[in-house]
């Protein structure tokens, strides 16, 4: 029997990730050839993506609607909106450099790659449901969460007992390279395993509500941006009222201002440690759900860009803090978000890191973080 003949087709988007042209399909090629112009038109028709392209001798428009002054107020209400799900993610991930900094002082730069970890499960994950037809029931995409966030907090508290623990209390700069060859091995083994190329997951809960309208602009936001924000304020809820009413969050501040002492009196110092590699590493997953669930176009290199600008966020806010990790996340989500809406898009990630920046020369210890003095 003759083998099956194998077929493919490449789309190329006109953005990625957090980029606002992200779901643009500009080019089609496949193994008969690319689409023409027409096809493409009649492509994002079928699709109901609507149609950018103008069909050849195309009738006049209709007329545009006259201008008006809350025309610019409603663009910078969208930006807002915008810059909600953005500010999320950052600040999920940043919460788990700041647990880790907190307890440690050091910085585990191997965070970024569990967020990668989490979204790529969320794929597989979600790819599971699709087949199931269960892609949009609510419970089942709690379970997901609940899953991947339980999945790679195994992952952070194996990371801890392999790699961190052995080199705790040395005064040299390697656990920092230890964290960086794990996250090399963590990026080449997802990309060994599942392949280099991009994960679209379906998105879920895009359903779009028009807020208001006016001289042609329409201010919209989705169902999806409101889960988000409330799945961001649920978790941080929950890790504050850990913090401050549980045992561990006792030990955690215990640790935070003198291990040794801590340990003196009795605390599990290690299992302190490796609680927060756990925490750290499902709250880097939750940041990873919200990145395939919503973004999509995820792959093994995901976590790279987005953890760095992530720990950009949490030294913004002043890392060591939780409630300044949230805020840094915000404050460098609104600035890529307006830079991308009013300025040359292309420099977004210059401008996040020139905010890291002037942070380090006028404010090292963030807007919410304790001073640190040489010797402490």
């Amino acid at each position: 029997m003759a083998e099956a003949e194998q077929h493919w087709i490449a789309c190329r988007f006109a953005g990625r990730h957090f980029d606002a042209g992200r779901d643009e399909v500009e080019h089609v090629a496949t193994d008969r050839g690319d689409l023409s112009e027409l096809q493409m038109v009649m492509l994002r028709i079928w699709a109901g993506l609507g149609n950018r392209w103008e069909l050849p001798d195309a009738p006049e428009r209709a007329a545009a609607p006259p201008p008006s002054p809350w025309t610019p107020v409603l663009f910078l209400l969208q930006q807002v909106i915008n810059a909600v799900t953005v500010a999320c993610v950052y600040g999920l991930l940043a919460i788990g450099y700041t647990l880790v900094y907190g307890i440690l002082g050091q910085i585990n730069l191997a965070m970024g790659e569990l967020t990668m970890i989490g979204a790529m499960t969320t794929a597989v994950a979600s790819a599971g449901l699709v087949m199931l037809g269960a892609q949009g029931a609510a419970p089942a995409l709690l379970a997901v969460l609940l899953a991947v966030m339980g999945f790679t907090a195994v992952q952070g508290w194996t990371m801890d007992r392999l790699v961190f623990r052995p080199f705790r209390g040395m005064r040299t700069h390697t656990p920092l390279i230890a964290a960086v060859g794990l996250a090399i091995a963590y990026q080449e083994a997802v990309r060994l395993l599942h392949g280099a190329r991009d994960w679209w997951p379906p998105p879920v809960f895009a359903t779009r509500h028009d807020l208001a309208s006016a001289g042609g602009f329409t201010l919209t936001a989705l169902t999806s941006q409101a889960i988000v924000l409330a799945l961001t304020a649920g978790l941080y809820a929950l890790l504050a009222w850990v913090m401050k009413r549980t045992a561990f969050g006792r030990a955690h501040r215990a640790c935070a201002d003198d291990v040794g002492a801590a340990a003196l009196m009795g605390l599990d110092v290690n299992r302190t440690v490796a609680t927060t590699f756990a925490i750290g590493g499902a709250y880097a997953a939750a940041a990873g759900y919200v990145i395939a669930l919503y973004y999509g176009g995820i792959n093994f290199f995901t976590g790279y860009l987005v953890g760095f600008k992530a720990l950009a966020a949490a030294v913004v806010g002043g890392i060591g803090s939780v409630p300044g990790a949230m805020l840094g996340g915000a404050l460098l989500g609104m600035v890529e978000t307006f830079w991308s809406a009013y300025f040359a898009i292309e420099y977004k990630d210059i401008v996040a890191f020139g905010l890291l920046a002037l942070f380090l020369v006028l404010r090292p210890q963030g807007l919410m973080g304790q001073e640190r003095r040489r010797g402490d």
